[in-house]
């Protein structure tokens, strides 16, 4: 779905005192220099799948190694309390979230290296495997809720009951500051693709659950690259938060089942993400259930294992392959795309 609002952003009373995604990367990269497992990930250049998918390039931005957390995720929320610690406040401190995923990864980690405690609330959809990576890296589980976002007020009562610091990575009026400093973190990733890449992109393919990676690579994009890439959004058909808010005109929830992108099956957009791909996003994409496992395993074969969620920009380049129109995309393309987590252990 073409984006109306592209360039002007979308005005509505939900969004007026929202800010747009920061592109100050100075700060998470200064940061980040002190950090023991700060390596850099690859920017790979996937020949044979950009032959398979009739483009002249594909490179893939590898986040399944990054900080010995397999995702992009550590980035955002352990960026967050590093900021903390360097003002004297981690150390002791509860910090509550709620977690699909790698998010709740991040926070455990970033608690236990900086002094300070974890509670991860995960609804009953997430697997006991994850729940049990949770615990290894320090972090009390909590589960509540059929839904993630049954979790997240689960996890909004628990940080107030227990005068806690609720760390979010989406945000809703009244919340902003942290989730827009988390998003902030993940301009190391675009700060690294940009040294990595010898000329832009034609097309950046970024998948969303509530929108944080994409509105925070997007935003750093059009700063560092400006008009020239055509700006691909990527959700579940599950859970078009996203999608369904650009259509409506104002944020909306967008009901679904639930989606084995278990990652990026939330249905409820992140206020500083919607303001900001709605100005820097030109299309809005959606996968089905079977395209997306079918980017998983494309991904699989072409040597890159990852989940349905990680392979969602791949399965929506795959599914363009039969109809590029729908992605405006041609033999000459070259395309970016985040390889967004490993597979599941």
């Amino acid at each position: 779905m073409p984006n109306p609002f592209r360039r002007k952003g979308l005005s509505c009373d939900a969004l007026q005192d929202v800010p747009y995604p920061s592109v100050a990367s100075d700060r998470p990269i200064g940061l980040l220099r002190s950090c023991p497992k700060r390596g850099e990930t690859p920017l790979v250049s996937a020949d044979s799948l950009a032959r398979r998918c009739g483009v002249g390039a594909v490179f893939l931005k590898d986040e399944r190694g990054r900080m010995g957390l397999g995702s992009f995720k550590a980035l955002g929320a352990a960026y967050v309390i590093a900021q903390d610690a360097a003002r004297g406040r981690a150390r002791g401190t509860t910090y509550v979230t709620a977690s699909a995923g790698n998010h709740g990864l991040s926070v455990a980690a970033g608690a236990q290296a900086f002094g300070a405690r974890a509670v991860v609330v995960i609804s009953e959809q997430v697997p006991q495997s994850f729940a049990a990576r949770l615990q290894a890296e320090g972090a009390e589980v909590v589960r509540e809720g059929a839904t993630y976002e049954d979790s997240m007020q689960a996890a909004a009562r628990v940080a107030e009951t227990a005068g806690a610091v609720l760390l979010s990575d989406s945000s809703w009026p009244g919340y902003t500051a942290r989730p827009l400093t988390l998003m902030e973190g993940y301009l190391v990733l675009m700060d690294e693709v940009f040294a990595q890449m010898d000329a832009p992109p034609s097309h950046i393919l970024l998948q969303a659950g509530v929108g944080g990676l994409a509105g925070a690579a997007a935003a750093a994009a059009r700063a560092h690259w400006g008009d020239g890439p055509m700006i691909v959004v990527v959700e579940p058909e599950a859970a078009p938060a996203l999608t369904a808010s650009i259509e409506a005109g104002r944020p909306v929830v967008a009901p679904g089942p639930v989606s084995v992108m278990g990652r990026l099956d939330c249905k409820e957009p992140s206020l500083i993400a919607l303001k900001g791909l709605s100005r820097d996003a030109d299309l809005f994409a959606t996968v089905s259930e079977a395209e997306s496992l079918a980017g998983a395993e494309l991904c699989a074969e072409h040597g890159f294992a990852t989940t349905p969620s990680g392979a969602a920009g791949v399965a929506a380049l795959a599914a363009a392959a039969d109809d590029p129109n729908n992605l405006r995309l041609d033999s000459a393309s070259r395309v970016l795309a985040i390889l967004s987590e490993g597979p599941e252990p």
